[in-house]
């Protein structure tokens, strides 16, 4: 692996951070487009979806998110990049997770302003090619968002919802080269996860197939409207144990990009899979429509488990496809 060239693509994103945070909104598109390729693609969370071009992403999202939080802080919390293990690992990514913090002074999304400090919690993917931003990630939560505002959007949550802090170590930005066979250890792992967890078919009781791959004490810190949680035990009661009850007739699973480096790695998906919503489900009913799950999922091991996953799921999306539009309910219902 080229040390030297993961070095570069994150030193471009994060050069690019540094103007883009501390611009004024009428810079902003002029700042993405210098530092993004003509056939750039951004992802982003619902209502976003795939938006085209420095302008659109401007003017979509940036302006308008830039317009109603003011005095905006970036607190990244994991820095890493890596090679795509999905391309054969020919493709440079560069991968940052934590939170946009700032003042919320004007409506976002119709979302009614509180003045106060609040946190837009979000993981990013940066494809680098040829010095350039080829094609972006970036999922947030924005159920946390509302509900930090004074909204929640769901009723029933089986976890815990909090403002998510990073790893407990303390150690997720790495600037500096990193050991690439512990990015290795780190990469086998989570693929063993997905063997054992992501087709839901390892015919073991739940908490063994969990204690394979994770550690005892692990935290798995969800997306807000299934929340967070603590230990094997409660993740199985509070999030995987619920979870496979709701859903049927999983789909494989399928990423664009997945990488480690050092002890932490992810991966995410456009979508990642699919599934058919059969069982009740954070406190909604069942519809037998199959909705997409677009998640970012970001890992810290620990030895030989996995310690800490960080989980971004576009809730928003997947419930707009089982007809449930959330956002459009906000201006209907006080906040």
């Amino acid at each position: 692996m080229d040390h030297h060239d993961l070095r570069k693509a994150k030193k471009l994103i994060w050069d690019f951070y540094q103007k883009l945070d501390n611009a004024q909104i009428s810079e902003i598109e002029g700042i993405i487009e210098a530092h993004t390729s003509e056939q750039h693609v951004w992802y982003g969370y619902h209502p976003f979806a795939e938006i085209k071009g420095s302008k659109e992403i401007a003017n979509l999202f940036w302006a308008p998110f830039r317009s109603s939080v003011n005095n905006l802080q970036r607190r990244v919390d994991i820095f890493i990049a890596g090679k795509n293990e999905i391309d054969n690992f020919k493709s440079t990514w560069v991968v940052s997770m934590g939170h946009l913090m700032g003042l919320f002074d004007f409506p976002w999304l119709e979302i009614k302003p509180t003045k106060k400090i609040i946190f837009l919690r979000y993981c990013e993917f940066n494809k680098i090619e040829n010095g350039k931003i080829a094609e972006t990630a970036m999922y947030f939560d924005i159920p946390s968002f509302m509900i930090q505002a004074g909204y929640n959007p769901f009723s029933i949550a089986t976890a815990a919802h909090l403002i998510q802090p990073g790893p407990i170590t303390h150690d997720g930005l790495l600037f500096d080269q990193q050991d690439p066979k512990e990015g290795k250890k780190t990469l086998s792992l989570i693929n063993s996860m997905i063997n054992y967890l992501g087709q839901w078919k390892s015919g073991l009781p739940l908490e063994d197939e969990l204690r394979k791959t994770w550690c005892e004490d692990m935290v798995w810190w969800g997306p807000s409207g299934i929340g967070a949680t603590f230990t094997i035990e409660r993740y199985a009661k509070q999030h995987a144990g619920p979870f496979r009850k709701a859903f049927s007739e999983r789909s494989e699973t399928n990423h664009i990009c997945r990488l480690a480096e050092g002890q932490f790695g992810g991966f995410f998906g456009w979508p990642n899979f699919t599934a058919k919503l059969t069982n009740d489900f954070m406190g909604l009913p069942a519809t037998g429509k199959v909705g997409e799950f677009r998640v970012i999922d970001i890992y810290r091991r620990s030895e030989n488990k996995l310690a800490e996953n960080w989980i971004f799921i576009d809730l928003l999306h997947f419930w707009k496809q089982q007809d449930l539009d959330i956002l459009a309910q906000i201006s209907s219902r006080k906040s």
